[in-house]
């Protein structure tokens, strides 16, 4: 500006600094009408150890992600205070003493050779926006910063400043800053690292290390010879610091699990910061194999994973797609919660239930032959038989046949009532009600739920509840299966073969393809995890030959190895698990017969007479009496599926049951006829 402006300015300021101590300044001080100090921050995602796994940009697109003092690195504090005001600490808003010297060097020079702004007359006009450049902003810079000391500490204007400050393009603070240029965050910082930070925010746009690297390296320079002359630090660090590289490129901001960030965010909407369960690690290692894998397949086809420890229901990762964008693969779409089929892996559930109701046992055979049931003749996906076989080899084998005439037995309503207890939402078409395709996958259910339903399996029977927020764990003590028929299941699907290449390591899993080719499915556990894969196209269309086995398990067994080195072990059977091979079964036990021969209501048909069906009884601790009607004996006992008595010829007996809890009780007679009844003791 012209000389006689600048003298003009600065007996301005000698006037006002002159009546200073008066009462009609302090009064001027006083009403001064402050700026907004709360400041709009960026919303974040954080995952299981505080890591930043999202950011969101404020309204006007700028990152800003809030930071206090104490989470910067203190040498960068020091050495932003020695560079940009020295006597921060001590002054009340304007530093006179550097005032009059910038505008006497400023008037000498015919040029600005240094600035008289404090940190405090910086945060007033980063708080309002304000011009630097004429008489009227810097007075009014002047009367804020004087406000501001009078209402906040110095630390809270520190903050103010540290989450404010330009760094270049759409980055504000510290935090945004530090992120980009050195991915990290400003807890640590090298002094070569500070300096630069100290630099940018003074001319955010020219001293861009990515774009003028030469003019950042000077500014640097000049904020390490004057760290060094404060004695911020020593001289062989500063020489050291001079010879650092500075940061070529911008570094984007995490954008981790975006389905799940989108998720936590639109069910809190008035949170800033969000905690998650997941784990940044895992969760990028998962999305890292989950486009690579969809890569292979083309540009349509996508993938969803979900990792979840099963003893607190904790979810350790949650992949919506093979990435987070349009075109032909839809990955803005989340397949983690989207309905599908799940082809065969409602299949272990089934079984389970056949277990408990003392229908089967995995050393039970059952036959893999054409059947029809009314108008439904369910076929094997191959189109094969396979004849007489153990339950075991028919789960393994996952053939269609012995599974649906498991089905009939039960009844669909009890499958559905074991999705539900399980937490699996199951979604039918139109208001049909259930029928024997639900167990091939006639019936639409999500990721999430499948990988709850496996949890249990995984969990002794007991229903998992997933969640994905840190404060969200909760109980669940529902009962999907007996701890035996759970084991029972786990066991065998850990003897299923792994894909080519994947390790021997029993990974209890299974797998399915829906109709058409449209769902390919993997889920798997061990004793603490579990994974489930699902790979497809996100508009429901076929994905020609493709099969759970060939896609979604290789896939499975490396979301493993990803998630940890070693398996965690099933663990022992539960005492009461009937260990016996197929000769030793009991009679009833040994072949399972078909609906009509089981539940064939002859006359002279056992009748379950005590307990009746829904009793709740209180046995007081002693042995519950049951009692049969009519039937051929000797007569076998079970609760849960577990044989209790065998070869009873009296039609009365007792039962040693713990309870609380509840039980299904089952009688069979010598000609295979039973009879049950679901019980609660008390």
């Amino acid at each position: 500006m012209p000389r006689l402006s600048k003298t003009l300015f600065a007996l301005t300021l000698l006037l006002f600094f002159a009546a200073y101590s008066g009462d009609r300044v302090d009064e001027w001080i006083a009403d001064t009408g402050l700026p907004p100090l709360a400041i709009e921050t960026s919303v974040e995602v954080l995952d299981r150890n505080g890591a930043l796994l999202r950011a969101y940009s404020v309204d006007d697109g700028r990152w800003r992600l809030a930071v206090t003092a104490p989470q910067v690195d203190p040498e960068f504090i020091r050495m932003l205070v020695a560079y940009e005001d020295k006597r921060f600490y001590r002054h009340t808003g304007v530093d006179v003493i550097s005032m009059f010297r910038a505008l006497g060097q400023a008037a000498w020079n015919r040029r600005v050779i240094s600035g008289g702004s404090t940190l405090t007359m910086q945060v007033a006009r980063l708080l309002e926006d304000g011009p630097t450049g004429r008489w009227q902003g810097k007075v009014r810079q002047i009367r804020v910063a004087l406000a501001l000391e009078r209402h906040l500490t110095k630390q809270q204007i520190l903050t103010l400043y540290l989450n404010r400050a330009p760094y270049g393009g759409n980055l504000e603070g510290i935090r945004a800053a530090t992120r980009a240029y050195f991915g990290k965050e400003p807890r640590r910082l090298t002094p070569a690292e500070a300096a630069l930070l100290v630099a940018l925010p003074q001319s955010p746009t020219m001293r861009r290390p990515d774009r003028a690297p030469e003019r950042a390296r000077i500014a640097r320079a000049a904020v390490l010879t004057r760290a060094e002359a404060a004695g911020v630090i020593d001289h062989s660090t500063a020489q050291a610091a001079l010879r650092d590289p500075l940061p070529t490129t911008r570094t984007s901001l995490p954008a981790l699990a975006p389905h799940l960030s989108d998720r936590a965010v639109a069910t809190a909407p008035g949170l800033d910061r969000h905690d998650l369960t997941l784990d940044a690690t895992l969760q990028e290692g998962l999305e890292t194999l989950a486009a690579r894998a969809a890569a292979d397949y083309g540009a349509r086809l996508s993938v969803a994973i979900v990792a979840l420890d099963h003893e607190n229901g904790d979810i350790l990762a949650s992949v919506g797609s093979a990435g987070y964008e349009g075109g032909a693969r839809l990955g803005f779409v989340d397949m983690t919660r989207a309905v599908r089929s799940p082809g065969s892996t409602l299949k272990p559930l089934v079984y389970g239930l056949a277990f408990d109701e003392g229908l089967a046992h995995p050393e039970t055979l059952i036959d893999d032959r054409p059947v029809r049931f009314g108008t439904y003749a369910p076929e094997n996906f191959d189109g094969a038989y396979r004849g007489t076989l153990r339950v075991r080899d028919a789960l393994t084998l996952s053939l269609n046949i012995p599974v649906v005439s498991l089905t009939e037995a039960l009844g669909p309503a009890r499958l559905m009532a074991a999705l539900k207890r399980a937490g699996v939402t199951a979604h039918l078409p139109g208001d049909a009600p259930a029928g024997l395709a639900v167990a091939l996958g006639g019936v639409g259910v999500t990721l999430e739920d499948m990988v709850a339903l496996y949890a249990s399996l995984a969990s002794h029977g007991k229903a998992v509840t997933p969640h994905f927020r840190l404060t969200d764990g909760r109980a669940n003590d529902t009962t999907v299966l007996s701890p035996e028929a759970a084991w029972q299941i786990g066991n065998i699907l850990s003897e299923m073969p792994a894909p080519p290449n994947a390790p021997r390591n029993r990974l209890a899993y299974k797998t399915g393809t829906s109709y058409g080719h449209r769902d390919t499915w993997a889920i798997g556990f061990d004793g603490e995890h579990v994974i489930g894969v699902w790979m497809g196209r996100a508009d429901g269309t076929p994905v020609p030959g493709a099969f759970g086995a060939d896609l979604a398990a290789p896939i499975l067994f490396e979301a493993f190895a990803r998630l940890k080195p070693d398996l965690a072990p099933l663990g022992p059977p539960p005492p009461d698990t009937l260990l016996l091979s197929h000769a030793a079964l009991p009679l009833p036990l040994r072949e399972f017969h078909p609906r009509d021969a089981l539940f064939n209501l002859e006359a002279d048909a056992p009748v379950l007479a005590f307990p009746p069906d829904g009793a709740v009884i209180d046995t007081g601790g002693a042995p519950l009496v049951v009692k049969v009607e009519s039937g051929t004996a000797p007569y076998t006992w079970l609760a849960n599926g577990t044989p209790l008595l065998t070869g009873v010829t009296a039609r009365q007996a007792e039962l040693s049951l713990t309870g609380p809890g509840f039980f299904t009780l089952s009688v069979i007679d010598a000609e295979g006829r039973a009879a049950r009844a679901q019980i609660s003791l008390k």
